[in-house]
């Protein structure tokens, strides 16, 4: 199998899995406790009131026909009325996920390039107390809850030590530079603005690192592991025989087999960092997506609920497959073998 055929069977599997998503988050909206209009409308509407809210909103039909009129709303972008916010939900996601993807962005990156450097340099120095060292910090980031490390970074650096803000997107003063992403840091470089770019990559530092630390010391953890245990292979005592160097063995040879095993645990941390985030942005103040989600669970908000869910997974179903292609261009076997 080539690798477009290879890439043809994930998307093709990747559009079964969000449609089962979609009729899964269908039937819990609808098997809730509760009268969707009653929760919508709250309980002074009147009977007149709840009866065209279930006509508009076809909660009269049987399952499969509401189901049918809500896909068709959802691929149009219409996922109906926040009645916690009085505003179309596809506005709000609008509005709040961008807040989100920007942590999450810079939170990937520490996780990647973290992970790597710290089990790179453990495996370099292995057996030696740099190596102990990062192990036990590996034990100890893996052990702590992500949102127990918030509140000791919120504590350190919003009290004990405060060099950087902890808490919202600016600092009072600072006017958020004009929308055409919704992420600050990449909005003020795109209008030339570095002071705002730097205090919003500032409120960043924070969220990110208490949303990536476990992920970064687990992976760093398998890259340690996995180039160790390949450092004993016989074909790379060969090619040290043969006089190859000792730095091209470790950058090319060794290095790149041992990361497969490590991506595709980072694609899955990856992917769950939107879902983690609802307890991080709640700490720090963070108007995101997640802690909006928060916010309509809370509320009782379906129509948030089901959006916010459906865009979730769809993340989560992308990032899987960018992580399939990357493991299948490190190891060919998978490929080849049509991913067996």
């Amino acid at each position: 199998m080539n690798f477009k055929k290879f890439i043809l069977n994930r998307l093709l599997l990747s559009i079964v899995v969000i449609f089962g998503l979609s009729i899964v988050i269908f039937c819990i909206a609808r098997i809730v406790p509760g009268d969707p209009a009653r929760m919508a409308l709250g309980a002074t509407a009147t009977a007149h009131a709840l009866e065209t809210f279930r006509v508009e909103n076809h909660l009269n039909e049987p399952l499969p026909m509401q189901y049918v009129y809500w896909i068709k709303g959802v691929l149009t972008g219409d996922f109906g009325i926040s009645t916690m916010t009085k505003r179309p939900v596809i506005q709000d996601m609008i509005e709040f996920l961008p807040a989100t993807l920007e942590v999450v962005i810079l939170a990937a990156v520490f996780l990647v390039l973290g992970s790597i450097f710290l089990g790179r340099l453990a495996a370099k120095h292995r057996d030696t107390v740099l190596d102990a060292a990062i192990r036990v910090f590996s034990y100890a980031g893996v052990a702590i809850p992500g949102f127990v490390l918030a509140v000791l970074l919120l504590l350190l650096f919003g009290y004990v030590w405060p060099i950087i803000p902890v808490l919202g997107r600016l600092s009072h003063g600072i006017v958020a530079p004009p929308r055409i992403t919704g992420m600050y840091t990449l909005d003020s470089l795109m209008n030339g603005n570095l002071a705002t770019f730097w205090d919003a990559f500032l409120h960043i530092l924070t969220p990110a690192l208490a949303l990536c630390a476990g992920g970064m010391f687990q992976e760093a953890r398998l890259v340690r592991n996995a180039m160790t245990e390949n450092m004993g292979k016989d074909y790379l005592a060969a090619m040290e025989g043969y006089g190859v160097p000792k730095r091209l063995i470790m950058n090319k040879y060794l290095f790149k087999p041992s990361l497969i095993p490590a991506v595709s645990c980072m694609g899955m941390d990856i992917a769950a960092l939107m879902s983690n985030a609802f307890l991080i942005e709640v700490i720090f103040g963070w108007p995101g997506i997640s802690k909006y989600g928060m916010n309509a669970m809370l509320a009782k908000d379906l129509n948030a609920i089901s959006g916010v869910i459906l865009i979730f997974g769809t993340i989560f179903v992308v990032i899987n497959i960018i992580v399939d292609i990357i493991v299948a261009y490190l190891d060919p076997r998978i490929r080849l073998g049509g991913g067996k």
